[in-house]
C-alpha cells in the first residue's frame, strides 16, 4: 500500500523500508503531467506541471504555487540560486534571479528558433547544458534540421555539443564536472561525453542501454551513481553497471536527489510526485 503524504518534511520523512530496501511514498497528486522536479539549495522541492503552466513548491509548510504562466519541461538552479527553466512552449531557456527578474538565455541557434528546450543542467563552475528535441506536434514546427544538445558557458556563445537525428531528453553533469550524461529516448540509451574545464565535450559513447521502457530524465549523484527515469527508477554504478531498480506506481518522467544528503529521490511520474528513501553515505558505509 502506498502512503500518501499531504505535507513534505524532508528531515522527518521516516519512510518504511520495503524488502527491496527502498520506501516509496506519494508526496503530491492531481497534476496534469508532472514533467520536472528540482531540489533547491534552500531545501525545498519544485515540481513543474507542464500543460498547466505551473510550478509548485513543497516544503515543511506544505504546498504553494511557486510560479505560473511558465511551461517548464526542465528545471535547474545555478550556484547563485537563480532558477533556470526550459520553456518548451515558448521554445526558450530562461533564467530568473531571486528578485524575480527574468532573462532569456537562449531562444535561437544559427538564426533559427529552438525546437523546444526540454532538460537542463548546470555545473558547479556555471556551465549550462540543455537538450532541444521536438516531441509530438512540435516536430512539425521546428526550424532547425536537427535535434540538439547545447552548451552555454558563463561567458561566451551558445554552441552545439551534438546535432542529432534522434531525440535527446534528460541531461545531467557529474558532480566533478567531468562527464555529461544525455538520455537518447529514441535509441533507449544514455550517452556520455568527457568534459574539460572549458565545458568542451569529447569522446561520445553509450553509457548504458535501457531494456525496459523509454528513458526520460537522468540525474548524477555526488557518489557517482547515475539515476534514470524509465519504466521504473533505474540506478547505475559510475561504470554503467545496474545497481538497483525501483518500481513506481506511475511511469517516471524526471527525477532529482534531495534531502540535503541525497537520501531521497523525488520522481515526477504522470499525475504525481513520489519520494524514494535511499541509503545515505553514512548508512552505505556500515
Amino acid at each position: 500500500m502506498w502512503r500518501v503524504l499531504l505535507v513534505l518534511i524532508p528531515a522527518a520523512f521516516g519512510l518504511a523500508q520495503e524488502e527491496s530496501g527502498y520506501g516509496v511514498s506519494k508526496v503530491l497528486a492531481g497534476l496534469r503531467y508532472a514533467s520536472s522536479t528540482l531540489w533547491a539549495r534552500d531545501n525545498y522541492l519544485l515540481v513543474s506541471d507542464l500543460p498547466a503552466g505551473k510550478i509548485t513548491k513543497i516544503d515543511g509548510q506544505g504546498t504553494s504555487v511557486y510560479r505560473e504562466d511558465v511551461h517548464a519541461a526542465g528545471l535547474a538552479t545555478d550556484s547563485e540560486g537563480r532558477l533556470l527553466i526550459c520553456d518548451s512552449i515558448r521554445r526558450q531557456v530562461i533564467r530568473i534571479d531571486k528578485k524575480g527578474k527574468t532573462e532569456v538565455l537562449a531562444d535561437k541557434f544559427e538564426g533559427k528558433r529552438l525546437n523546444g528546450p526540454n532538460s537542463i543542467t548546470v555545473s558547479k563552475n556555471g556551465h549550462i547544458w540543455f537538450t532541444d528535441p521536438a516531441f509530438a506536434g512540435a516536430d512539425k514546427q521546428r526550424e532547425l534540421p536537427f535535434y540538439g544538445i547545447y552548451h552555454l558557458p558563463p561567458k561566451g556563445e551558445l554552441t552545439a555539443v551534438a546535432r542529432m537525428e534522434t531525440r535527446p531528453n534528460g541531461v545531467a553533469v557529474s558532480a566533478d564536472g567531468k562527464t555529461l550524461y544525455v538520455v537518447d529516448s529514441d535509441t533507449r540509451s544514455v550517452l556520455a561525453w568527457d568534459l574539460d574545464k572549458s565545458g568542451t565535450a569529447t569522446n561520445k559513447r553509450t553509457f548504458v542501454r535501457v531494456n525496459e521502457g523509454v528513458p526520460n530524465g537522468v540525474h548524477a549523484g555526488t557518489d557517482g551513481r547515475v539515476y534514470v527515469a524509465a519504466r521504473q527508477l533505474l540506478i547505475f554504478s559510475p561504470a554503467g553497471q545496474p545497481a538497483a531498480k525501483v518500481e513506481i506506481p506511475e511511469k517516471p518522467a524526471d527525477l532529482t536527489l534531495g534531502g540535503g544528503d541525497e537520501s531521497t529521490v523525488y520522481v515526477a511520474a504522470r499525475t504525481s510526485v513520489y519520494a524514494i528513501r535511499m541509503k545515505t553515505t553514512a548508512e552505505k558505509a556500515k
